[in-house]
């Protein structure tokens, strides 16, 4: 088992610098930071258990969450899996607060400011891919405040860890779905949430190669966006629908599946029409199970909210670095016959 001792040696600097590095405590320069973790990273460094709990308990860790949309029913069983784990910590002195965004870059950096305010030590976030949002978060690390992001990831941030799917793959088993499920042409609409949050435009880009390269019979006919939000979602498909009766498949990448689906029955109920979504909450089960909805593609809420803040407690409390970069979770796929 790799010790303090052993990566000092390698470092090239004191126990005591490798001790206040990945115990956060005193200054130590950016460089010699970051390279006592990478070597700790090499080593599969693992601290002490009594060590972290004895840390903790000194420390008074505070994390913050930010997730977004409130009334989300996705995001609320990712809020289930943060209160699981805060459970688990608050007898480790670990405190947890939340707060819930839209998809808005001011509304998100008012958040982070506000967490950053009440003194927070690291906040588990699901960014809105934007420059703004990417600068933030190389500050916050700039100030000793590590980031991890989950359901969402962004580019061009010093964020230590990324926690969901891997989101272009499972746009592939969609359009792998899609593909499986029609035999005579389609014409797909796709709905989504936002063109700035990475995890649906990633989605996307996985869908359409897939169907590029296997299933040329398919094809994508529009894209429109519906803010993860029911009723856009319902005036935005209606719309759609009306508009380019030619669809007749539908590619959810995000919420607003209900709505969406309330607002197909009601333009086009007899239309032969195939439909891939996202998650398993209830309305979109009742969907599958009413054969509306070929299938869901499942993606571990309860894991996404609660690891997160495990990365960040072990972090913080004894300089355990996140053991990979990119923690992917497996997809789950759900038809009528298991959902």
């Amino acid at each position: 088992m790799a010790t303090m001792k052993e990566i000092a040696r390698l470092a090239g600097v004191s126990r005591g610098t490798v001790d206040r590095v990945l115990n956060h405590r005193g200054e130590v320069s950016l460089r010699t930071a970051e390279k006592v973790r990478e070597i700790a990273r090499e080593l599969h460094y693992t601290p002490n258990q009594a060590g972290i709990a004895l840390a903790a308990q000194k420390k008074k860790i505070k994390i913050g969450v930010i997730l977004f949309t409130k009334g989300n029913p996705f995001f609320d069983q990712v809020m289930q899996g943060v209160h699981q784990k805060a459970g688990e910590l608050a007898g480790f002195s670990c405190t947890v607060v939340s707060r819930r965004v839209p998809f808005d870059i001011a509304a998100q950096l008012e958040a982070i400011d506000e967490l950053a305010g009440q003194g927070i030590n690291g906040i588990v976030m699901t960014p809105y891919n934007a420059p703004e949002i990417a600068s933030r978060i190389n500050e916050l690390a700039e100030n000793g405040i590590p980031v991890v992001t989950t359901n969402t990831d962004i580019a061009g941030s010093r964020r230590i860890a990324y926690v969901g799917s891997d989101y272009y793959h499972s746009g592939q088993i969609a359009g792998g779905l899609m593909g499986l499920m029609s035999e005579s042409p389609r014409q797909v609409g796709i709905i989504t949430g936002s063109a700035q949050v990475l995890c649906h435009t990633e989605r996307i880009a996985g869908f359409k190669d897939c169907i590029a390269k296997q299933y040329p019979h398919i094809r994508v006919q529009a894209i429109v966006e519906n803010g993860d939000d029911e009723t856009e979602s319902y005036e935005a498909v209606r719309r759609l629908l009306t508009e380019q009766p030619e669809i007749n498949a539908l590619f959810f990448t995000a919420a607003g599946v209900y709505g969406g689906c309330r607002a197909m029955l009601s333009v086009c109920p007899q239309r032969d029409m195939k439909i891939i979504a996202y998650d398993n909450v209830e309305t979109t089960k009742e969907l599958v199970r009413q054969g509306v909805i070929c299938a869901t593609i499942c993606q571990q809420p309860l894991i996404q909210g609660s690891l997160p803040i495990d990365i960040l407690f072990r972090y913080l409390t004894a300089g355990e670095c996140p053991k990979q970069e990119y923690n992917y979770l497996a997809a789950d796929i759900r038809i009528r016959e298991n959902i």
